[in-house]
């Protein structure tokens, strides 16, 4: 996507289409400029009465100017990074993919940024992944025993490497109490992420949502890693459907499914712990799960999870 930076006069013919209500598109268009560019002048730039003056806004991108000056970060690369932290980018990957397409800048400064301005009242930080909380002993329910259990101790070393294509994991994510869950799954390689939202956290509900999230790729499922939760009791039916091999982690080794674990972990920016699950709706779910797989991930040269699946299949 690319940027425009606006001049002087341009904001002056902003105002005067803001008082004819035009929309933002259409200013956009007669200034031959995104309506995006348009939308994000005008709300970093009105009053606090949403009031938007020129002079005001000018005034306000002279002194942005002069802080990029200041911190030696061009303005078009401060843009683009509060594009890709209002996208949920981790400061690492707006850095990864900065350096690509020509806006260099490290994600140490980029974290600093954030907390300049976050000292000055601003928001940014709220785009950031929040800290976990850590894992207090004594709070552990005790298991429910799987029948016919088969433990990662028996996984293809192959699947460690997450060289290979088709080598999954699985996790639910809970919502409210009583409100239902969200199934995730993860292809190690790609690192694809799939989510489906079931009404409770059953065997039934999980298992059938599972089989119907792979049955379309279900040629590029070899195994699939799970926990120890008793909604991953009907794995046998699983495997047969899918023709696959399902592994259990070992309990309380949430490290051994990592990367279901991390992604479970960027899914709350957007479905926060204790969201009532009855709220959201399918198209949301779908949102999020197209919003993640767009994500530029490091290990994969900051090219996007989707674009490298897509990839894999065409090659399997």
């Amino acid at each position: 996507m690319s940027y425009k930076q606006l001049i002087a006069g341009q904001r002056y013919q902003i105002e005067a289409y803001l008082r004819e209500g035009f929309s933002y598109r259409e200013i956009g268009k007669r200034l031959n400029v995104s309506h995006s560019t348009i939308s994000r002048e005008i709300r970093r730039n009105r009053l606090r009465d949403c009031h938007y003056l020129p002079e005001v806004a000018q005034a306000k991108a002279v002194k942005r100017q002069c802080q990029a000056a200041k911190y030696g970060i061009p303005e078009m690369t401060m843009i683009f990074v509060e594009f890709g932290l209002n996208q949920k980018w981790s400061p690492e990957q707006i850095a990864g993919v900065g350096k690509i397409i020509g806006y260099p800048v490290s994600h140490e400064w980029i974290y600093r940024y954030v907390q300049r301005d976050k000292l000055r009242g601003g928001k940014l930080h709220k785009q950031l992944r929040q800290s976990r909380r850590k894992y207090r002993k004594g709070n552990r329910v005790k298991r429910m025993i799987i029948p016919n259990r088969v433990g990662i101790e028996h996984r293809p070393s192959i699947v460690d490497e997450k060289k290979r294509f088709g080598d999954w994991e699985v996790d639910t994510v809970l919502g409210q109490q009583g409100t239902g869950a969200i199934v995730s799954l993860v292809e190690r390689k790609s690192k694809l992420y799939l989510i489906r939202k079931v009404p409770a956290k059953s065997a039934a509900e999980v298992s059938q949502a599972m089989v119907g999230m792979l049955w379309r790729y279900r040629r590029h499922v070899r195994t699939i890693t799970a926990d120890n939760g008793s909604e991953f009791c009907e794995h046998e039916w699983v495997a047969e459907k899918l023709k696959t091999d399902i592994y259990f982690a070992n309990p309380y080794s949430s490290w051994e499914r990592g990367l279901n674990e991390n992604f479970n972990g960027l899914l709350r920016q957007y479905i926060r712990k204790g969201t009532d699950l009855r709220t959201v709706t399918d198209k949301q779910i779908a949102d999020v799960e197209r919003a993640l797989n767009a994500r530029p991930r490091k290990c994969l040269g900051f090219k996007q999870p989707a674009v490298v699946f897509e990839e894999l299949r065409r090659t399997a």
